[in-house]
């Protein structure tokens, strides 16, 4: 967050005619700040009695409270004013442009029953108003740098006595977008500017309020009483509704949008005010993109869920030709990035192994070789959907077969680093749905069962070491022990992992008793060609053939039919699609659905 500039020692002179100028480093530069015509004006040192002073009306601290004259009280005693005050007339007296503080300790003198001479002054002679405030900011800048809310009142004035807003960056050795900042401040409440006044808020609350809608300052001051308002960084979450989106961000031209884009001043950055028109117009621009990608030849594109990171290190890089997917993975701040030429690393195997055969059928070394089969990829979040309830379904299997549970634990340990750590897995999704689905599945019921009961038998908790579980373990028997280490193999099994599939098929897990489609499978079910594929394994061939220009909704209903019995359909029994079975098998494939359904099917 960009804060406001203090003026440079450096800036702050009095307005003077432009010197001469002079080469350096190869630009022409003047040693003076340049002024038009009207900005330039002449002065002359005069001598004045101190009782045809007044403080101007064009002092810039004209009307604040009594300085602070300790530090320099003394000294005026002493010496006298040594640095002239500059002066214009005034209604037949002299207003004190600049030399406020020295005006009071002269005062101060005179009220005490001492004398003060006449002063020498600098009188401004064929000025105009803007040039009188100018040069009591400038001398008043050289003395105490003025708060962000003093300057932009001294700029508001500046304006409306006609000079630009160039003129006054010029002046004052500012950018033009300084400037900007400060006068942006006017729109504030007088609260709010009243909090900065009192110290209460700083200056970052201060510019992010610029942002805010008339009625989001109202709201913020309502929060403020209740001691209940966002300040600083939090501040920005609350002005867009936890969604800071720049303008940057959107793939969509900016002229269809038409809501309100707020311009941050201070940081120089755009913002979306409405977040769901953000995100309706640059979704659409998201699918088209990917429209227009697969139309330039990539086999697959995949849009990642909203948070969700493309990690490199589990793919491997594959080009257009070899059949390489693009992922466009969207940040909450409404980023999109484009990563083309990926497989995961199975789908670079499989694609080798299938490119390799076809080399060998072509070179006739072998003529039953079959091309692999197109297939339609899974969903992130339906892979996902599915990994977790795979997972599920083996860990119970691996309860039920301690031999095969113990030999995996010990591979585990003997395949690691000698820093071997034993985790839950922690069964991630970002999906609510797919979390409360695996959470009601009939697996992880029996699977939590277990921990309770192991946990029951070994007395091992979240606190215990290694140390003193050791100690628990040791007054079990071996057969306790062998449930507890099960346990722990399980629990420690990676979702989506090599090992899923290699114990399923070793243990020939059948998940239909643990496992049946729900609502959440058949919601995260968005392919048509996908879902017409299930419709053929379910309903027959035929089926699908007559429904496939049938929405993916009507077809999902027919499925569910099937496996329901309702409306006129055949109940099948024990259908698993094969995302499901273990091996793993592809949409397509040979099902392994039992005879007399078929028959059923058939009869219909």
């Amino acid at each position: 967050m960009t804060k406001f500039r203090p003026l440079r020692r450096t800036d702050r002179r009095i307005p003077r005619r432009p010197g001469p100028a002079r080469r350096h480093s190869g630009k022409v530069r003047r040693t003076g700040p340049v002024h038009s015509k009207k900005e330039q004006t002449a002065m002359r040192i005069i001598e004045v009695p101190f009782e045809q002073l007044k403080i101007s009306k064009f002092n810039m601290r004209v009307g604040e409270k009594k300085p602070d004259l300790s530090h320099i009280l003394p000294s005026v005693r002493e010496k006298g004013i040594l640095v002239p005050p500059i002066i214009r007339p005034e209604d037949e007296i002299y207003g004190v442009v600049a030399g406020r503080t020295r005006w009071f300790c002269a005062n101060e003198i005179v009220a005490e029953g001492g004398t003060v001479g006449p002063i020498k002054c600098c009188l401004m002679e064929d000025g105009d108003d803007a040039a009188a405030l100018e040069a009591s900011i400038i001398e008043n800048y050289a003395r105490k740098d003025p708060d962000p809310l003093t300057q932009c009142e001294n700029f508001t004035h500046l304006l409306k006595m006609e000079r630009t807003i160039e003129g006054i960056a010029l002046t004052f050795g500012l950018k033009v977008h300084e400037v900007k900042q400060r006068l942006a401040l006017a729109k504030l409440h007088s609260r709010i500017k009243g909090l900065f006044r009192a110290k209460k808020i700083d200056d970052d609350t201060l510019c992010l309020m610029t942002m805010a809608t008339t009625s989001q300052q109202r709201e913020w001051l309502k929060l403020w009483d209740q001691d209940d308002a966002p300040t600083g960084r939090n501040l920005k979450g609350w002005l867009f509704g936890g969604a800071e989106i720049k303008t940057t961000a959107a793939l969509f031209p900016l002229d269809q949008y038409k809501g309100q884009i707020v311009s941050n001043l201070f940081g120089e950055d755009s913002y979306f005010r409405d977040p769901d028109l953000f995100w309706e117009l640059q979704n659409s621009a998201i699918a088209e993109k990917a429209e227009a990608l697969k139309a330039d030849g990539w086999a697959e594109v995949h849009v990642l869920e909203i948070g969700h990171h493309f990690h490199s290190y589990d793919m491997a890089k594959t080009p257009k030709k070899k059949g390489g997917h693009v992922y466009i993975n969207i940040g909450y701040d409404g980023v999109a990035e484009i990563h083309d030429g990926w497989l995961t690393r199975k789908e670079a195997s499989a694609a080798a192994k299938a490119a390799e055969k076809a080399a060998r059928k072509e070179a006739g070394k072998d003529e039953d070789a079959k091309p692999a089969s197109t297939q339609p990829a899974m969903t992130q979040t339906m892979e996902n959907y599915i990994n977790l309830h795979r997972h599920a379904v083996v860990r119970v299997a691996l309860l039920e077969n301690p031999r095969t549970a113990f030999r995996l634990l010990v591979a585990h340990a003997a395949a690691s680093s000698g820093n071997w750590r034993v985790d839950s897995d922690p069964q991630q999704t970002r999906s609510e749905d797919v979390a409360a689905s695996i959470k009601g599945s009939p697996a992880q019921a029996a699977f939590e069962a277990e921990r309770k009961a192991v946990a029951a038998l070994s007395g091992i908790g979240e606190k215990d070491d290694t140390e003193s579980a050791f100690a628990k373990l040791l007054k079990l028997s071996d057969a306790e022990v062998m449930r507890v280490a099960v346990f722990v193999m399980a629990d420690t099994l990676d979702v989506g992992s090599d090992a899923v599939d290699a114990v399923g098929a070793t243990l020939a897990v059948d998940a239909r008793a643990l496992w049946k489609p729900d609502a959440v499978f058949f919601d995260l079910l968005r392919d048509r060609f996908t879902i017409n594929a299930l419709l053929a394994e379910v309903g027959g061939k035929p089926v699908a053939k007559a429904n496939i220009a049938e929405k993916g909704k009507t077809q999902k209903a027919i499925i569910r039919d099937y496996l329901t019995g309702t409306n006129g359909r055949a109940k099948v029994e024990g259908w698993l699609p094969g995302w499901m079975e273990f091996p793993f098998r592809a949409l397509g494939a040979k099902s392994k659905r039992p005879k007399a359904d078929m028959a059923a099917i058939a009869a219909e």
